[in-house]
């Protein structure tokens, strides 16, 4: 048999990983057959896995999640306590303002009214009685009073005794009193009609809150009591209905992340996705970046509001919105993958700093644009003999799986390492650390 000895022991390697999927399960097919080929053709210790450098567009965005919710969105409560009469909405209802969409009971409160009218009709009644009690003191006291100064005139001409002078005198303070006290009387019927009054007025408004009607053309979004249940509103009025106004337009709340905040700004366009239509993208604008902070675990993120229109009524309220918010783009521009950058070699300390001298690399880089990610970075490359020399390059924008190339000496189609693999211990190496 001719048969290549090489290919016949990489197809026996093969063979052996399928057979022992439990022991190669982790590691995959192509990287076992490299190594085996390696192996048995006497390769070197160390394998460097590459990828190409790429030529293409980037785009660089701010992602979060957010909540699709509707514009306005009103709870509809009871103000008065009862049992639920009748409903005549449900989910998903249309209503119109001013539409009644459930009743309580209110035989209770018809009843309270009729009392109060009852009480306002007996103070009036009594204010009446003051009235007639003050006129008859205002009489009397005219006649005590001219009865006091005729018994004095006759008393000057010796007619009348002083005694009886005396007793006219008494008479008319009496009659004065009295009509102080009628009036204070009439006063305070006033004040018992008014008050009553007021009683009549509360006891009409609590049964008018018994009808409770739509503040909003909308559609209602939830219902949370049934015919026959009792709602309490004693410490706050219990929501009945939630209803969003208008559907068709809605927004997006997503949480941007403190860090990318500064990137944002009103009237920029946004993309979106939901897990209903994963398939199909939406599209809105910022409207507004709120200022109020939230705080989870340390990390502080701030509300991104969203406008978007939703003529088919395809998305609903409370749906996860996955958004994307484009911030920057580079067309037709040299490309590198971001494990690219994050390849650090299996070298000590001391190698990596004498191979950046030797190609006149500073370590380290500035970052001028404040997004956090150095503008100079490092990538290596491969010789022919298997080594590795670095290569510095100035980088752009980032979609975070490729990174804009802006100087260096990288072009289109070079190969640069992302993984290094050693055979006496075949897994991954080169990982940041």
């Amino acid at each position: 048999m001719n048969e290549n000895p090489v290919k016949a022991k990489v197809l026996g390697l093969a063979a052996w990983a399928r057979s022992h999927r439990w022991v190669a399960g982790g590691i995959p097919l192509g990287i076992l057959l490299l190594l085996g080929l390696m192996a048995f053709t006497g390769g070197s210790r160390l394998t460097h896995l590459t990828v190409k450098v790429l030529q293409g567009d980037i785009r660089d965005s701010v992602d979060a999640t957010g909540t699709v919710s509707a514009v306005i969105t009103v709870q509809v409560g009871s103000q008065v306590s009862g049992a639920i009469a009748r409903l005549n909405a449900d989910f998903n209802s249309k209503v119109r303002k001013g539409d009644v969409v459930a009743l309580i009971a209110p035989e209770l409160f018809q009843g309270a009214l009729l009392q109060a009218q009852a009480d306002l009709a007996n103070s009036r009644a009594n204010e009446v009685a003051a009235g007639a009690d003050l006129a008859k003191a205002r009489a009397a006291l005219v006649r005590t009073r001219a009865d006091f100064q005729r018994i004095s005139t006759l008393a000057a001409q010796k007619i009348e005794s002083t005694a009886s002078v005396d007793l006219a005198r008494a008479n008319y303070e009496t009659a004065q009193a009295s009509v102080e006290g009628a009036a204070a009387a009439v006063l305070q019927a006033k004040a018992q009609v008014s008050q009553k009054e007021a009683a009549v007025s509360v006891a009409r408004t609590n049964l008018d809150y018994t009808v409770i009607r739509s503040p909003i053309d909308g559609t209602v979004l939830a219902r949370n009591v049934d015919v026959g249940q009792t709602v309490a509103a004693s410490l706050q009025a219990p929501t009945i209905f939630t209803i969003a106004q208008d559907l068709t337009k809605m927004q997006v709340y997503a949480k941007v992340d403190e860090s990318d905040v500064g990137r944002i700004q009103p009237g920029q366009p946004v993309f979106f996705t939901v897990d209903a239509y994963p398939r199909e993208h939406f599209t809105g604008k910022v409207s507004q970046i709120r200022m109020n902070p939230t705080r989870v675990q340390n990390v502080v993120t701030f509300d991104a509001i969203i406008d978007f229109g939703n003529p088919d009524l395809k998305l609903f309220p409370g749906m996860t919105a996955y958004v994307s918010i484009p911030v920057a783009a580079a067309t037709n521009v040299v490309k590198v993958p971001n494990s690219a950058l994050r390849y650090r070699p299996p070298m000590s300390p001391e190698e990596i700093r004498t191979l950046y001298a030797r190609h006149g690399i500073v370590p380290g880089g500035k970052d001028p644009s404040g997004t956090g990610r150095p503008a100079q970075a490092v990538v290596w490359k491969r010789a022919s003999d298997g080594s590795l020399w670095p290569v510095e390059v100035s980088l752009g924008i980032t979609d975070h799986t490729f990174t804009e190339v802006k100087g260096g000496a990288l072009r289109a189609g070079d190969e640069v390492v992302t993984t290094s693999a050693d055979l006496k211990n075949p897994l991954p190496q080169g990982g940041r650390r």
